[in-house]
């Protein structure tokens, strides 16, 4: 999966490129134009790739495996310990 993720960067990439559309005029749900749509779309792909990347390419080595507990009580000596 980590590497489909990397081909979808890439593709994220090379579509971001648009030199095809720079002569473009027309007009999305009459008002937008279709630059401007194309790159709210490439926006939200972008989005999407980056949740899988987060998901499934994230290196496991840098996730906290403390226990809840541990932190709670971290979190409240480093405030100055009990409210």
């Amino acid at each position: 999966m980590k590497y489909l993720v990397f081909g979808l960067i890439l593709l994220l990439v090379v579509l971001h490129q648009d030199v095809w559309n720079w002569d473009n005029d027309r007009l999305v749900l009459g008002f937008v134009p279709y630059t401007l749509a194309y790159h709210g779309c490439i926006s939200i792909a972008a989005s999407v790739v980056w949740f899988l990347a987060a998901r499934f390419a994230w290196p496991d080595h840098l996730e906290d495996e403390s226990p809840a507990a541990d932190r709670s009580t971290a979190s409240s000596e480093s405030h100055g310990g009990a409210a």
